[in-house]
């Protein structure tokens, strides 16, 4: 993985509560003519619960992010072995993220279901498009990885071919859906940038 991909991979994951809370008020405020109650804080808590998955996919891939410059390396030497364990191990750390993804836009969904500041209601909508693209690029990633480990075969002209343009299309298209994830996550950046500004005027 490219470094500027993984650096905004490992800062884009991260979510912001307390910027849109400075005046809701808890569920326990008034509700029936004056509105529904104000969840803001509540949902909060809920998104807190989604970092700490988040962090978790930050663990995997930080401690991981050698491993796609690994299996370049191994395929150019032709290293069977080397590729299909390091392939093996792709395929196991993006499974995991994978469930810790799904994990956390679970817990953006619920969040924006509460009543919330429409702002932050926002804000965690395009996290959680962002979320999904990520995902979307790193099961690109897996089966590429996953394509590697059942088929490369050095000794095997035709299909080790095969395998590596599979390996390079994938590749790519990793590397452009993860540039429409950073789009949906500097959207929501920005959100909050004026959020902070506008409280920051009054």
């Amino acid at each position: 993985m490219r470094k500027r991909s993984r650096k905004f991979i490992m800062g884009s994951l991260g979510l912001t509560a307390l910027l849109f809370c400075g005046s809701c008020k808890s569920s326990g405020g008034s509700g029936g003519l004056l509105g529904p109650a104000d969840e803001t804080a509540e949902a909060a808590q809920i998104v807190a619960e989604a970092n700490k998955d988040l962090t978790k996919i930050k663990v995997l891939y930080k401690n991981n992010e050698q491993k796609r410059e690994e299996l370049k390396t191994a395929m150019s030497a032709d290293d069977a072995a080397a590729v299909k364990k390091i392939a093996d191990d792709v395929v196991y750390i993006i499974n995991d993220g994978a469930d810790f993804g799904e994990k956390a836009i679970e817990k953006l969904q619920q969040a924006q279901d509460m009543e919330i500041d429409p702002d932050y209601k926002e804000y965690l909508r395009l996290k959680e498009e962002a979320l999904k693209k990520h995902r979307e690029a790193f099961e690109q990633y897996r089966q590429a990885a996953r394509a590697l480990r059942d088929n490369y075969d050095p000794k095997n002209d035709q299909l080790r071919e095969k395998v590596k343009l599979e390996f390079k299309e994938r590749s790519e298209n990793y590397q452009k859906i993860t540039e429409r994830a950073r789009d949906y996550s500097n959207q929501a950046n920005e959100l909050a940038k004026d959020v902070l500004r506008k409280k920051q005027e009054n």
